[in-house]
This record gives structure tokens, sequence and C-alpha cells, in this order.
């Protein structure tokens, strides 16, 4: 049987016994689109969910932001904000707008990432400002969160009269789901107010998982970061295998958000499949770039694999490790028990950068007898300093499993291990 898995901007294909595949854990497959992306986006912002159409909020507006995501997300702003920009400026063509690039935790966004996610078009007409969290000259406080944690966020919500944020949605390894809120906290707060919510309490909490968002802490602090700046309204989409874009959601940033993701949820669901050989990926670019973004599809392998069994992960990690401090955790530490230890004991207030990450590839790891990374491009040394297991091919990493458990297992194949939700069927 030939498996194939995502793998940077392609495949990397395998052929397997198919009396091993026990199963192969995918999303119900999208219906056909009967109208273009574009006229889908056009439809949602025509009819937007408890909102009134953002053509008519930007009326006798100053100022807007519109918030977008970054490098590491697929959000197909070539098609999205010029209908976004074309809304807003539909009866206020004099309107000021700066688009605000959310990178939250990450490094800034390149020129030439921006060309590629936006067209020359809007790179060379807009006002397009790269957040940078550690910038403490471009932040200014905004009270206190719920869970205790300063809330602290780009100033430009000061400067806008109307606060617009586009998107997408997946579910999410610690938030439930990306989008709606997370364009804000995260998206655009300090390195601090970031860290406090990242911490190591949180994201211990058994609600802080995959496709949940009812009494999860995290989710908590994310919608009243929101409410507290005043978004009002969002542009979410959903895609499908392709980045294709499936379905569009349009509106008051809580309700269009919210339904959404119960959208998602119905399609992305599927019942765990249990083993002690699972095969996952993070989807392909842009979301396979490093082994810090990588982690969030080990998450749903961590959901079906058998305690002491093996994971496999196929993803280019072109970029490396995607995080100094991340990866200083497993090179700094003697063992995944130590990182795990230490890291629970962190006091919220005291959050070290990229801490939560190493929490939850620490958890995995501790879980399973090994974790074999599949990559032809990343430094093997860089993959075994945080570990885990090198193989360049997936065949290299069967055999290699194989020999760890000491027999041929069935496989799980998670070909998307980030657009999953996975379910224990009762």
């Amino acid at each position: 049987m030939k498996i194939n898995i995502p793998y940077y901007k392609d495949f990397m294909s395998a052929d397997i016994a198919e009396r091993r595949i026990k199963a192969v854990l995918t999303p119900q497959a999208h219906k056909k689109r009967i109208v273009s992306e574009s006229q889908i986006v056009t439809n949602a912002l025509s009819s937007p969910i408890a909102s009134e159409r953002l053509c008519n909020l930007a009326r006798g507006k100053r100022s807007v932001l519109i918030i977008t995501s970054d490098h590491t997300r697929p959000v197909p702003s070539r098609i999205t904000m010029p209908l976004l920009l074309s809304e807003v400026r539909k009866h206020n063509p004099d309107i000021a707008v700066k688009i605000l690039i959310a990178t939250g935790f990450h490094r800034a966004t390149t020129p030439g990432e921006m060309r590629e996610r936006f067209g020359e078009t809007i790179c060379e007409n807009e006002d397009i400002i790269v957040h940078d969290a550690f910038d403490a000259s471009a932040i200014v406080g905004k009270g206190t969160l719920p869970s205790g944690g300063e809330l602290k966020i780009n100033k430009l919500v000061d400067w806008a009269d109307l606060i617009v944020a586009e998107g997408f949605i997946e579910p999410h390894f610690f938030a439930g789901y990306s989008g709606g809120r997370k364009s804000i906290l995260p998206g655009i707060c300090s390195a601090d107010t970031i860290m406090y919510n990242h911490n190591a309490k949180f994201i211990a909490h058994q609600n802080a998982r995959t496709g949940v968002i009812e009494n999860n802490p995290m989710h908590a602090d994310m919608v009243y970061a929101a409410k507290q700046v005043g978004l009002a309204f969002i542009l979410n989409v959903t895609l499908d295998e392709n980045k294709k874009i499936t379905a569009a959601f349009a509106g008051d940033s809580v309700t269009a958000h919210e339904t959404g993701c119960e959208s998602l949820k119905a399609h992305a669901s599927v019942g765990a499949v249990h083993a002690n050989l699972l095969i996952t990926s993070n989807g392909g670019y842009p979301l396979d770039q490093n082994i810090y973004q990588a982690v969030k599809s080990m998450t749903a392998a961590e959901s079906c694999v058998k305690p002491g069994g093996v994971i496999i992960v196929v993803a280019s990690c072109i970029n490396g490790h995607g995080g100094e401090g991340f990866y200083n955790w497993f090179t700094q530490s003697s063992s995944v028990g130590d990182v795990a230890q230490r890291i629970g004991a962190i006091d919220p207030s005291n959050t070290l950068p990229d801490q939560w990450e190493a929490q939850i590839l620490a958890r995995v790891l501790q879980k399973c007898k090994a974790v074999i990374l599949v990559s032809s491009h990343v430094e093997p040394k860089l993959v075994t300093d945080m570990y885990m297991t090198h193989a360049t091919s997936i065949e290299q990493a069967l055999r290699i499993a194989d020999e760890l458990l000491g027999s041929r297992e069935d496989i799980v194949v998670i070909p998307d291990g980030v657009g999953v939700i996975i379910e224990e069927t009762k």
C-alpha cells in the first residue's frame, strides 16, 4: 500500500505492506466547491454572523487596523485581504488602513514572505507592520487577564477606530482551535503576556487540548483579550488538504469563530485507533518548517500511540529547530524527565520563552519509546540533541521502529496531524 504524507511543498511516499496498516485517520472528505474561493469569502462578508457588514462598521471611522497571520500560517491572504480591504473602503474610501502581522512569539516575517503571502500589489500599496513582541516601545497596557497576567498589547490598537482580524481555523493542540481571538493573544501581545498565558500550569490543564475550548483556561484569557481591545470583526476560513478555502466565517469575533469551530469539528473529528506505531506529519508547508511547529502533529499521534510505542513524524524542518529557547531546554537538561520536571515547577509569572513547546514535546517523549523525525533537510544533530531519532525516509524510520519495538507492529497513519481532532470512541 502506497501512503503519501505531506512534506514541505510536496509529499513523501512509502510502500508499506497493507496488512500492517491498521487505520488511516483523515477528516471527512470536503464537499466539492460549487463556487470559487473568492465567492465563498464574498458570501461570508455579505452575510456576517451576529454582526453588521464590515462596510457599515467602517462608515464614519477614521482608521482601521487589520490583523493578519504570519508566515507560519497558510492563510490565503492573496484572496482574503483584497476582499477585506474592498469591504472596508466600500463606503469609506479614505479610511486610514494599517495591516499588522501577528507574529506572536515567532520571528519577524520577511519581505519575501510578505510578497508570497499578500502579492506585490498589497505589499507596494498598503502600510504593513510586523508586530514585535519584544519591542516595549510598541506596547501598551490593557489591564489584567482572568488568569492574573498583565495584558500588554501592540499600541496600534489605540490608533485604530476599528479592529478587524483575518485568519484560519484549524485544530490547535492547546488553544483548542486557531483563529478568532488568537489573532490578539498571542498574535499581537507582548512577550511577557504571551509567556504568562502559555504557563506550565495551563499547558498541563486537562482542557488545554485539541478541539476543546470549554473551560480551557488559555482560551478564556484569549477571549478576554480580544474583547478588551475591541476586536470588532473577523474573517476566518477553513482549508482543505491543498490549502484551498472550503468555508468562510465572518462577523462577531466570538460567535463567528465559534460557528467556524463547530463546523470544523463536525468535519475534522475522527475516532481514536490505538497502536504501538504511528506515522503522522504537520500537513506540509508552511507548518512543517521547523521542529517547534512539528510538535503539533505529535500530539495527534500521542492520542493514539500506546505507552512505550513509537511515533514517526514527517516534517521538513528546513528552518531548523524553530526556537533557541525551545532547543536549549533539551540540550541543557540531563534527560527528558528533567525537562518535564524543571518546566512543571516554574511559576506562571516566571514562564520562560518557548517552555510550552518543550513541555509538550517532553510529555510526548515520555509516553513513547521513541519519536523518529523524518527529514532530508534538517541537521541530524538538532534532532538527536532533542532526544529524538533522525531518519531521512519513511522506510528508514520504519526499520528503526521495528527494531526498537522488536516486531513488525500494526501502523496507524494520520497523514495530517494538525488537521484532525482525535476523539475517544465510546
